[in-house]
């Protein structure tokens, strides 16, 4: 089943790079307590996804920030050593959290998952961005195939 707003997010966890190496981070670490902006990306090197998707939040983080939001996620279908490298890559510091769903599993307890595999890509997860305040979805905003409209920081911002 497809979450939808009102809905408390699953329960779940993901990897982040730390300075001490790849370590896990669990939903109640990221939800609790706070309001989150967690976008989705199908790949992390991906066109789109490269392109404008997480340069997009970058840019905007200080403006999405400044309407409450505690923290901006990325996350992301591939393993942690590759969302490491794609923070590297785009110079997100400390303004986007880079989180590794390597298996797709949290795509999945979302009900967001999409099939890649005719792109080589195997099972993903769908592009999106959700708004979560204390681990409930109060905004989703979920892209059609092949598009990237309401799922952007200049869209999500204006939902704030």
């Amino acid at each position: 089943m497809t979450i939808k707003v009102g809905d408390r997010m699953p329960a779940g966890t993901f990897k982040q790079m730390t300075k001490d190496g790849p370590q896990n981070l669990t939903t109640d670490q990221l939800f609790k307590g706070k309001t989150v902006v967690l976008f989705s990306v199908p790949g992390a090197f991906t066109p789109t996804c490269d392109a404008k998707h997480l340069p997009g939040f970058v840019e905007k983080a200080p403006a999405i920030k400044g309407k409450g939001v505690d923290t901006i996620d990325c996350k992301a279908d591939n393993d942690v050593f590759v969302l490491n490298a794609r923070g590297k890559h785009s110079n997100v510091g400390e303004n986007v959290l880079m989180l590794a769903d390597g298996n797709g599993e949290y795509a999945k307890a979302l009900g967001l998952e999409m099939d890649g595999t005719g792109f080589g890509m195997g099972l993903r997860g769908k592009r999106f961005a959700v708004l979560v305040k204390d681990g409930v979805v109060t905004q989703l905003n979920l892209e059609g195939p092949g598009e990237f409209k309401v799922s952007s920081a200049e869209y999500v911002l204006g939902q704030l």
